[in-house]
C-alpha cells in the first residue's frame, strides 16, 4: 500500500471530520443495538400489545398496515433536522425509529406532563383535593410574597396554568418571562398563561401533602411498573433560583424509548398490562382542553389539539404525541446537551409528523 503525502494526509483527517459532524447521526439506523428489543413477525390487530423488558419491533413496517416508502419520506426530512431521535409507536409495537432512542436527554417542560399521573394517583386516593386553595395550603412564596387574591387561586388553576399568580420562578425562557403578564393583572382562574411558577409550586403541593418526593414516586408508580428501560434517580434534580421563588423545577433526563411507555400508558386510560397504574377518568379530564393557548388548547399538563391527539412539549422541539384515535404514540427528542444550540421549531416538528401519520394507517378508533 503506497504512503501519503502530509497534505493527503490532511485531506482524509478533514473528510473524516466533516463525516462526523455533518452527516446527520439519524442515519446511522445501527446505532440502535438489535438486543434492545424483540422482532414481531405475526401482527393481530384485535391485540393490544405492551412491551415487557424489551419492546416488541415489527420485523417490517407493512405488518402493521405502514408504508416503508413513506417512512423513509419521514426519516430524510429528519435527517435535515437536529433530530436526536425518533420513535413511532403502533397499538404497542414499535413501527419505526432512528437515532438514539436509548439515550437520556434533557426532557425541560415536558416534566410537567410527567407530574400528572402523580397528581392523578393521589387525588384519586383523596390525598390531595383539586378546590383547595394556595391559602388553605399555606402556599406562598419570597420576594414580594403571594397577594390575598392570588392565594385565591386553587390547585385545579395551576393544573390548567390559570392561577393568575404571575410571581417570577424558576426555569424560565426569555420567552416566558416577556410574555408573563403583569401581577394582579388577572383573578385566579380566569386567565390561560404558560406559567412556570404554577408547575414549580405543584411539585412543592405534591410533596407537601403525600409527604413523597416526586422523582421516587415516579420511580415506584411510573418508571417500575411500566418496566422502563433506561430511566435513573440518577437523571433527575431539582433545579433552584432561590433569589427569585422558593419553589424548585423538577428536571428529569429520559430516553425516548421510555417516554414511549409513558404515552402508551395514557393512550391505553392508565392501564398497564393488568394493572390499573393511573386512573381512567383522570386521563380523560387530563387530556380535555380548557384554554386556548397558543393555537392550540391546553389541559392538566398537557398540551390538546384536534383529533383528540395530545402531547407533552419541552424546549428544542421535545415532544411526545399520543393519537387515540390512530392507537400511536410519536416520540421526538433534540440534544440541548450539544455545544451546538440545537433546536427545531414547532412548524417543523408538524411536518414531520404529518409526514409519518401519512405513512399510517388510516384512523382506527376514536
Amino acid at each position: 500500500m503506497p504512503k501519503l503525502d502530509a497534505k493527503t494526509k490532511t485531506w482524509c483527517f478533514l473528510l473524516a471530520l466533516w463525516w462526523a459532524f455533518l452527516v446527520p447521526a439519524s442515519s446511522n439506523a445501527d446505532a440502535i443495538p438489535t438486543d434492545s428489543y424483540k422482532l414481531l413477525s405475526e401482527y393481530n390487530p384485535d391485540q393490544s400489545y405492551y412491551p415487557d423488558k424489551l419492546w416488541l419491533k415489527a420485523a417490517n413496517p407493512g405488518l402493521l398496515g405502514w408504508s416503508s416508502g413513506k417512512l423513509a419520506a419521514a426519516r430524510e426530512f429528519s435527517s435535515q433536522l437536529d433530530t436526536a431521535a425518533v420513535v413511532i409507536i403502533h397499538n404497542g409495537v414499535i413501527v419505526d425509529e432512528w437515532g438514539n432512542p436509548l439515550t437520556r436527554y434533557k426532557c425541560h417542560s415536558m416534566r410537567k406532563s410527567l407530574l400528572n399521573p402523580l397528581f392523578g394517583i393521589y387525588v384519586n386516593a383523596g390525598k390531595i383535593r383539586l378546590d383547595d386553595s394556595l391559602e388553605d395550603l399555606s402556599i406562598d412564596d419570597w420576594n414580594p410574597p403571594l397577594s390575598q387574591q392570588e392565594k385565591q387561586a386553587r390547585v385545579v388553576d395551576l393544573l390548567r396554568s390559570r392561577s393568575g399568580i404571575y410571581h417570577v420562578a424558576a426555569y424560565e425562557t426569555p420567552k416566558m418571562r416577556a410574555k408573563r403578564p403583569e401581577r394582579h393583572s388577572h383573578a385566579p382562574g380566569t386567565y390561560w398563561y404558560y406559567n412556570n411558577w404554577d408547575f414549580n409550586a405543584l411539585g412543592t403541593i405534591f410533596e407537601q401533602k403525600t409527604g413523597k418526593g416526586i422523582f421516587e414516586e415516579f420511580q415506584r408508580r411510573i418508571a417500575k411498573p411500566l418496566q422502563m428501560e433506561q430511566f435513573s434517580l440518577g437523571d433527575t434534580e431539582y433545579y433552584f433560583e432561590r433569589s427569585k421563588s422558593k419553589h424548585p423545577a423538577y428536571l428529569f433526563r429520559m430516553s425516548a424509548r421510555d417516554l414511549a411507555r409513558f404515552g402508551l400508558l395514557y393512550l391505553r386510560n392508565g392501564k398497564w398490562i393488568d394493572q390499573q397504574v393511573v386512573p381512567g377518568d383522570w386521563i380523560k379530564v387530563s387530556t380535555s382542553s380548557y384554554s386556548d393557548a397558543q393555537n392550540t388548547h391546553y389541559g392538566y399538563l398537557w398540551w390538546t389539539g384536534k383529533d383528540g391527539r395530545y402531547e407533552a412539549i419541552g424546549f428544542g422541539g421535545q415532544t411526545l404525541m399520543v393519537h387515540p384515535g390512530r392507537q400511536l404514540v410519536i416520540v421526538y427528542r433534540v440534544n440541548t446537551d450539544d455545544p451546538i444550540k440545537r433546536w427545531v421549531s414547532r412548524r417543523k416538528i408538524d411536518k414531520l409528523f404529518g409526514l409519518i401519520l401519512e405513512a399510517g394507517p388510516a384512523q382506527t378508533t376514536f
